[in-house]
């Protein structure tokens, strides 16, 4: 997956230059999640490509990484500019970055 993978600061940084998706269950996403991001359930991804913008890169995370990188790598394959945060929300966390609400926590996958 070498190319794919940025890290939790890399997409802190990129705020507002990037879409963030959210490919967790609804479950996990309603415990906690990063502000600004969009929640599409890895199972919906493929059908909501065309909501995407093609323009702008595109970085969508997980609990940990493993689902977001295959989005990420099916969206390069797809033609976006595709991203997948590595260590996932949990990576996020451990860096002592903030999730909302403002007592969201990670749930276990």
């Amino acid at each position: 997956m070498t190319g794919v993978d940025v890290q939790p600061d890399w997409v802190r940084d990129k705020r507002g230059e990037i879409q963030l998706i959210d490919v967790r269950e609804d479950y996990e996403w309603d415990a906690g999640r990063l502000e600004g991001a969009r929640h599409i359930a890895l199972g919906q991804v493929a059908s909501e490509a065309a909501t995407i913008d093609r323009e702008t890169p595109v970085v969508f995370y997980c609990r940990v990484g493993s689902r977001s990188g295959m989005a990420a790598d099916a969206f390069r394959r797809a033609g976006f500019d595709a991203y997948s945060m590595d260590g996932g929300i949990v990576a996020w966390t451990a860096q002592g970055l903030p999730l909302e609400p403002s007592d969201g926590y990670v749930e276990d996958h």
